[in-house]
């Protein structure tokens, strides 16, 4: 079972979320190079320096959301029936994380939230940290993999294999669900590139 967190860490998270948001929706509207720390801490309601406690950099600010999704998942599969099957259980933790995701309070409305995704998808200025958040995505997933299968990491290829097919699912449903004409619900796309990837890996 995971652990509650205590309040001061869920304002934290809060905390934290509110200003990643901030950054996206501001870089949404006037473009990456047109928004500064002052303008994010404005819109988030913080002073800059707390900015700066949480994040090095408005890209990092950015692409939080994608660390935040990669321990997301990892944490959902976690909570997964032990007896299900392992592709089913990564599927609803995929699944539940992007439900979790849109639910939230300061989540932005449906096409700001597009094209958040889309510019961090796109923007060169921020590939470098979308890719570190790719590189967390498969840590996060691998461990809880191997939890799960009861595997060393160190030793066994199977849960990083696992972790990086999964990863590689989401990433490749959010860059279909971007280009679909006419517009899809992410999780439909989700759910069909899970399908096509258990008829490959069963």
């Amino acid at each position: 079972m995971t652990e509650r967190p205590s309040l001061r860490e869920r304002r934290r998270q809060e905390t934290r979320r509110a200003i990643s948001w901030a950054a996206i929706a501001l870089a949404v509207d006037r473009g990456l190079g047109n928004v500064t720390i002052d303008d994010i801490a404005g819109e988030a309601g913080v002073s800059p320096r707390t900015v700066n406690n949480y994040f090095s950099s408005k890209a990092e600010a950015i692409v939080a959301r994608q660390y935040d999704r990669a321990q997301g998942i990892a944490d959902h599969l976690r909570a997964r029936p032990a007896d299900e099957p392992l592709w089913t259980a990564l599927r609803q933790a995929a699944v539940g994380q992007h439900q979790e995701d849109r639910e939230g309070d300061s989540a932005p409305p449906d096409p700001q939230w597009t094209e958040g995704v889309r510019l961090m998808l796109t923007e060169p200025a921020l590939q470098g940290e979308f890719l570190k958040a790719g590189a967390a995505t498969e840590q996060a997933l691998t461990q809880a993999v191997a939890e799960r299968l009861g595997a060393d990491p160190d030793r066994d290829l199977r849960p990083l294999l696992i972790a990086t097919a999964a990863g590689g699912a989401v990433r490749a449903a959010m860059a279909q669900w971007l280009r679909a004409d006419p517009p899809v619900p992410f999780d439909t796309v989700l759910h069909q590139a899970f399908d096509q990837l258990a008829e490959v890996l069963p």
